[in-house]
This record gives C-alpha cells, sequence and structure tokens, in this order.
C-alpha cells in the first residue's frame, strides 16, 4: 500500500471503529466478530490503555515538579 493509504487506514480505521463499538470493553466486546475486527478492538483498546497511561504520568510528573 502506498504511504497515504497506510495513514488513511491507520486514522480513519480506529476513528470509525470506535464510533461503532463504543467505549472499550473486555467482557464479550468482539463476540462473533471476524478477524479483523478482534484484532481491530485489540489495537483500540491498546491504544485507550496507553493514551491513559501517558496521562496518568504526565500529571505525576507535573504534581512533582510543580
Amino acid at each position: 500500500m502506498s504511504r497515504f493509504s497506510d495513514w488513511f487506514h491507520r486514522t480513519f480505521d480506529d476513528w470509525f471503529f470506535r464510533s461503532m463499538i463504543g467505549p472499550a470493553q473486555t467482557k464479550g466486546a468482539v463476540q462473533g466478530c471476524d478477524e479483523f475486527a478482534r484484532e481491530q478492538w485489540k489495537r483500540d483498546l491498546e491504544n485507550r490503555k496507553r493514551y491513559t497511561r501517558e496521562q496518568r504520568e504526565r500529571k505525576r510528573a507535573e504534581k512533582a515538579a510543580g
């Protein structure tokens, strides 16, 4: 794929998938979905967890510095 196509899918597939499934859940969230949807869900969940970790670390650093 081209670089634009890669960027487009990384950006909008995640956005589209998030808007379709709603908030991150772990119990029975992707039962009956195809392999691609399960993998996309896992990537989305990890991205959300990473963002939360980064926010906590940023707040801790600000608190320690201030």
